[in-house]
């Protein structure tokens, strides 16, 4: 039988050389199709090392041109600065689509030089946006500039199926989100919504992309949304994090309720446990805006009171259960950076929360030797309740 053999890592085949004689030996298969099988299958390398030294280059290049624009061009006219830094962003693309089409064409893995160049690509194309609006007089320091940013970005990774374009959107989308709530009526209460509500449209976006398309954006989406929701539960639990002068101007508001209704809809069209995820995701927020609004009244220096100790305990048992949330979500999808991203959150919120606390009592050398005793502790329990919460998920 003539095939095609697939491409797989060397982790991945050393299982199956492994499974083949015990499959024999149920009867499950014979040995010549045991040889048939392995036949299909060669052990191919990941460039761990090269796609880190290829994303990096593409940043540096990227951010580069972006920073030439906003500095060093001023001795050219605006109209040849744009056409320059338009021609670099069509090269760049251009490069990145020919080489998308030999990867496509190929029955090996992709290639991380297509990923870097379409990154470049997609930073590039800010370079393009701010070159414009310096062209048209428009100022370069406004957030809508960012959002276009974002927005081209993120057309032309779901055009294109590639995900190094759709981290540059994601990032830039979320600086965009967060700078016009900051600078629009945004308060503590409108930064910790803007995150979390984020979330919640990330975790409904990731549970759209695996029942429809494309699946493999699924991952990055699920993992922005526990990154936001984990950041803005632990900026509700700062007791400093209050809701001031919260008044938020309209395209925030409509922003707040286009990411709700996409994790309601997501929830909706999912099947399964898959709901879930944005519907936890949408009660985080809510828990998030009700440690904002709950303000015991206590600041930096002030003696901690019973209203405090009972805030950061509402707060550490909220953040627990947040992330275990996580950590069941990565184990669930098999995902070991969800596992490690909440078991590093806890440890960094209970060292913080324990900071807070220890830090009115105690004071000089004694402090660090307690937090790093529960800097330990915390680290060695956590890591421990995950072992166990991966056997009792997987079971």
């Amino acid at each position: 039988m003539d095939t095609t053999s697939q491409a797989v890592s060397p982790r991945q085949l050393a299982w199956l050389r492994d499974e083949l004689p015990r499959w024999q030996a149920q009867g499950l298969v014979t040995g010549e199709h045991a040889a048939l099988i392995l036949d299909q299958y060669r052990a191919v390398r990941r460039a761990g090392l090269a796609r880190l030294t290829l994303y990096l280059g593409a940043a540096f290049v990227g951010v580069g041109v972006i920073w030439l624009v906003a500095a060093n061009l001023d001795q050219l006219p605006p109209l040849v600065r744009f056409l320059v830094v338009t021609a670099f962003w069509l090269g760049a693309t251009a490069v990145a689509e020919v080489l998308g089409s030999r990867s496509a064409a190929g029955d090996g893995p992709a290639s991380p030089t297509t990923g870097a160049a379409r990154g470049l690509a997609a930073l590039a194309f800010g370079a393009v946006v701010f070159q414009a609006a310096q062209s048209l007089q428009v100022p370069a320091y406004e957030p809508a500039l960012v959002g276009v940013w974002a927005a081209g970005a993120l057309l032309y990774a779901y055009a294109v199926r590639g995900v190094a374009p759709l981290l540059v959107g994601l990032v830039a989308g979320l600086v965009w989100l967060l700078w016009h709530v900051a600078e629009n009526g945004g308060s503590g209460l409108g930064v910790v919504l803007a995150l979390t509500v984020a979330a919640a449209a990330a975790a409904g976006a990731a549970v759209l992309q695996e029942r429809f398309a494309p699946a493999e954006f699924a991952a990055p989406w699920r993992a922005v949304g526990a990154v936001l929701a984990l950041s803005g539960l632990f900026a509700a639990a700062v007791p400093d994090v209050t809701a001031g002068d919260f008044a938020p101007d309209r395209l925030s508001w409509v922003a707040l309720a286009l990411g709700v209704a996409l994790a309601l809809a997501a929830a909706g069209l999912s099947r399964g446990e898959a709901r879930l995820e944005p519907l936890v995701a949408l009660a985080i927020a809510l828990v998030a805006a009700g440690l904002v609004l709950w303000d015991p009244g206590t600041r930096a220096g002030d003696r901690v009171g019973l209203e405090d100790w009972l805030h950061a305990g509402v707060s550490i048992t909220a953040y627990v259960g947040a992330a275990t949330c996580v950590a069941v979500l990565g184990i669930q999808r098999s995902s070991q950076r969800l596992t490690y991203l909440a078991l590093a959150a806890l440890v960094v919120f209970t060292t913080f929360q324990s900071f807070a606390v220890f830090a009115q009592i105690i004071e000089g050398a004694w402090l660090f030797v307690v937090l790093g005793l529960v800097f330990l502790g915390s680290g060695y329990l956590f890591d421990r309740a995950r072992r166990e919460l991966t056997e009792a998920v997987a079971a």
